[in-house]
């Protein structure tokens, strides 16, 4: 509509400067040349007689043999007969070289305004006046102007800062100028009144302007599909639904148009794809209303949270890598890695045995790589940034639920109730089989809708969905166990062939290998778990689409939780804190447990989140392209979509076909996306106190993603129905979970994974001088190797001049008469350790009940915004109801008008026993 638009605007101009005859005839001669384009472009997105829009579309290939069987050709012709008693069809028949039939619909205006009263939404109503948001009065401004105003002397100083402070805001409103919306492609629009429209009450709503738009045009469409029967309901309660149809392939597609080529400009599409989903325009806010307005909200609403937490993501980023920095600088000076790094010493110190039989003893010196390593995430700033983190994923959600209150506001879904929803076509069909003749009034809608029974039903269905949830959780830990016994079964295998490496390679290589182990089996049961939880969720007969999602989404999670953090909670929380002590190990089978290297396992919990992290993320990001582009590429190479000579003269298809060899945006695609930042949450609050560097690869990633997640969507999938919804959803539930349990995390990783706690109890309770001079020897134990159980003694030769092994452990000598025990720093400092954690959660959680306290979930001034628009609404309301009842009808819109000239019987008879469901 926008090209033919443009047409007439420069048919409109260019008459203006014709003046003499001959210059008219050549205007006549240039329209002409135009003529053609329009032509083309009306039957790309029209119906034939270039008027009526093409609101969805219907495609079957002839090719398939379930769409040419007697069956299938006697359901389309009932489906689409009963869909004609509403809509309006035309079919394009398969041309010379094509296979495939399109059916293009439109939906007549009165059914679109009985569709739009059913579904309850809200509609532009006719302008009275304009809103006025809330403004704050600055008082400093105020009090700077009377001061000088009143005192002479003030101003030229005044002209002066003001001349100044102007230059300052010209030079950053054009550095801003790069980081805003484009106004120049995306003017700013403005809020509208609102109100459920109602046919009743027609003469309220702005019914002069694009009332229906194309994407409320699509969701009616979609909603009357879903639910229209192609077959006797009496004989079969489930022969409804277009989905059904697909999968009975009987249908192949069906989808609504993008609104034209991304190559040719003039369409939204054009715009959003080299405006906003540009890798150049990466530094851009993004335009949020045109996204909403092309996707609808469910998809806008995605990207403002998207676009919301990847800013967040900037503070935590500099301050990690400011902690990380600091770690270099101060790594030279860290006396504990000086100690085990210093090769000028004529003393080695020998560490006892990484596993029995095999391995030999090893000198500590080994090590200084992984110590010097260990200490760039293991330093006095691990603390700080771990408070911070905790700090900022309160912020984070307490900030975004004041701008998901603006968004929603903007958007008019801050009234919007779940309950509203109607029941899903797939819960109709199931309830049907086990429901007949319950029905039961629903006390939003007033609608008779089949009952489910609890106890009979649904609480079955549901203790079987989260018990084969939870056997999948235990396959998960399984497979953990699976990698635990690869690293024991690889250290020792090192140590068996007698390779020359040293020990600190040898735990490197196997923590690496381990991890990308780790990350092929999360892949592989991701696509497993994503298969089963849609059937079993499908089985606990949700009403709503909002519902199953829901449903859905915290059964996945759950999974993915497991299959991601498993591994990195057991390396965190279990690897070598059980272990015992040379001579008396705590064996699981007769085989000793993991031990940590000299410097904690925090080096290997760091090389498992990066790889899992930063892996995951480059590999997800790789699918998400190569998916979609390969899905198009054999779409492409399937179809044969017939062209006619005039339209292979000028090169260009048929919107309806190009759309047709896109990829199919189902109603979950979007959760994927979502669960993708949803455990990129996790790495980054989590297990931040080992990884600083999280939030940075976060940041990095997530500018790209939005980018790419923008340019898929337009260019590798068909247009999606739009759908409306309040919020995030549970995914917000589940954020503040994260959100809680990392300070526990956090906590609990400072304390008892990091040398933190002992070396502050070395530093303040041990230490002559406050240093950490000799915290190396306080920290390692001793071991005489004559009391070695039997069978666990090295084997491995050049060991016999070893007496003494050491360690890290705080127990007593062997020359002690009560060797080995554990010494009383040990309960010192276990102690401490749990003194630091309930100090830890403690003030955080203070800190974190004080930001929700001063930050209101909805802003006072939106408050009070809002209740003006309600007000103002309810005054337009009344004093249209009172114009009305003084007998003053308002005049007819134009949309009214626009009815009876509509062709194809636009008119049509809508039965009250028609075809669709409700």
């Amino acid at each position: 509509m926008e090209d033919d638009v443009s047409f007439l605007d420069t048919k409109r101009v260019s008459s203006s400067v014709y003046h003499s005859t001959d210059d008219l005839e050549a205007f006549e001669l240039e329209v002409q040349e135009v003529q053609p384009r329009k032509v083309l472009r009306e039957q790309s997105l029209f119906f034939q007689d270039g008027d009526r829009t093409v609101d969805f579309v219907l495609a079957w290939d002839n090719r398939m043999p379930l769409a040419n069987t007697e069956a299938a050709e006697r359901k389309r012709a009932a489906f689409e007969e009963q869909l004609s008693q509403e809509l309006q069809l035309e079919t394009e028949e398969a041309e010379e070289g094509s296979a495939l039939t399109f059916v293009k619909i439109h939906v007549p205006i009165d059914v679109l305004k009985k569709y739009a009263e059913i579904l309850k939404l809200r509609m532009p109503m006719k302008e009275e006046g304009k809103i006025q948001s809330g403004s704050k009065r600055n008082l400093l401004l105020r009090t700077t102007k009377y001061i000088s105003q009143k005192i002479p002397a003030f101003q030229e100083v005044h002209a002066k800062t003001h001349s100044l402070m102007d230059s300052v805001q010209s030079a950053v409103d054009k550095l801003l100028g790069y980081i805003y919306v484009d106004t120049a492609n995306f003017p700013q629009k403005g809020h509208r009144f609102t109100a459920v429209y109602s046919r009743t009450k027609e003469y309220l709503f702005d019914t002069e302007s694009e009332f229906f738009t194309p994407a409320i045009r699509s969701r009616i469409v979609d909603f009357i599909l879903d639910r229209t029967y192609y077959e006797d309901k009496s004989l079969d309660p489930n022969a409804l639904g277009i989905n059904r149809l697909i999968t009975e392939g009987v249908y192949s597609a069906a989808y609504p148009l993008h609104d034209g080529d991304l190559k040719v400009p003039g369409s939204q599409r054009y715009l959003l794809y080299h405006e906003w989903a540009s890798v150049k325009r990466c530094f851009r806010y993004q335009p949020l209303d045109y996204i909403k307005d092309y996707f609808g909200v469910k998809i806008g609403l995605y990207f403002a949270w998207l676009g919301f937490y990847t800013h967040m993501l900037l503070p935590a980023s500099v301050v990690g890598l400011i902690c990380f920095a600091y770690s270099w600088i101060t790594l030279p000076h860290n006396k504990p890695t000086e100690d085990i790094c210093n090769k000028n010493g004529n003393e080695s110190i020998w560490m006892c045995p990484l596993c029995d039989h095999w391995c030999d003893y090893w000198d500590l010196r080994e090590t200084c790589f992984h110590a010097q390593v260990t200490y760039l995430f293991d330093n006095p700033s691990t603390v700080f940034f771990a408070i911070f983190m905790s700090f900022w994923g309160a912020m984070f959600l307490e900030l975004w639920k004041r701008y998901s209150a603006e968004i929603t506001h903007r958007w008019d879904l801050t009234s919007f109730d779940i309950n509203e929803e109607h029941p899903r076509p797939q819960y109709l069909m199931r309830v049907a089989r086990f429901s007949k003749n319950r029905t039961r009034k629903n006390s939003i809608t007033l609608e008779e809708e089949p009952y489910v029974p609890f106890w009979s039903l649904r609480l079955p269905a549901t203790v079987f969905s989260f018990s084969v949830v939870l056997l999948l959780v235990l396959l998960a830990l399984a497979a953990v166990l699976g990698v635990v016994l690869y690293r024991v079964s690889v250290l020792a295998a090192w140590h068996g062939l007698k390779a020359e490496v040293e020990t600190s390679s040898v735990i490197l290589i196997t923590s690496v290998t381990a991890a990308c182990i780790n990350l092929c089996c999360i892949v592989i049961f991701n696509w497993f778990y994503m298969w089963l939880a849609e059937r079993l969720t499908e089985m606990e007969l949700l009403r709503t689409q909002t519902e199953f999602d829901d449903s859905l989404t915290l059964k996945i999670y759950l999974l993915q939780f497991v299959n991601y953090y498993a591994s990195i909670f057991y390396i965190a929380f279990f690897k070598g804190k059980f272990v015992g002590r040379p001579g008396e190990y705590n064996r699981i089978f007769h085989y000793r447990q993991e031990e940590c290297g000299p410097g904690g396992c925090l080096m290997e919990l760091c090389i498992q989140l990066a790889i899992i992290m930063v892996g995951k993320q480059a590999v997800n990001t790789l699918l998400e392209m190569v998916y979609p582009l390969y899905y198009k590429w054999v779409n492409t190479i399937k179809v044969k979509t017939g062209i006619s000579d005039s339209q292979k003269e000028l090169k260009k298809p048929l919107q309806w076909c190009k759309d047709y060899k896109l990829v199919e945006w189902g109603p979950s695609s979007l959760f994927d996306e979502y669960l993708e930042m949803v455990l990129q949450y996790g790495f980054v609050t989590i297990f931040v106190a080992a990884f600083p560097l999280a939030p940075f690869f976060a940041l990095l990633n997530n500018i790209l993603e939005m980018r790419l997640d923008a340019k898929k969507l337009l260019q590798f999938y068909r247009r999606p129905v739009t759908q409306r919804v309040r919020d995030i959803g549970v995914w917000y539930r589940i954020l503040d979970s994260i959100g809680k349990l990392s300070v526990i995390t956090n906590a609990f990783i400072i304390a008892f994974t990091t040398d933190f706690i002992p070396r502050l109890v070395y530093k303040y309770v041990v230490s002559e001088n406050g240093s950490l001079e000799g915290y190396l020897d306080f920290s390692l134990a001793t071991f005489n190797v004559t009391d070695f159980e039997d069978g666990s003694r090295p084997l491995m030769l050049g060991s016999e001049h070893v007496e003494v092994c050491r360690y890290p452990d705080f127990r007593m000598s062997h020359n002690d008469s009560n060797k080995y025990a554990k010494t009383d720093l040990y309960w010192h400092i276990l102690a401490a350790r749990f003194a630091f954690v309930v100090v830890f959660e403690n003030v955080v959680a203070l800190v974190m009940i004080l930001v929700r306290w001063c930050i209101p979930d909805v802003p006072r001034v939106l408050r009070a915004q809002i209740r003006r628009e309600a007000y103002l609404t309810n005054e337009m309301i009344i004093a249209k109801e009172a114009q009305r009842a003084r007998g003053d009808k308002p005049s007819p819109s134009r949309s009214a008008r626009s009815t009876s000239s509509l062709p194809g019987g636009s008119r049509s008879r809508i039965s009250s026993n028609g075809p669709v469901a409700v």
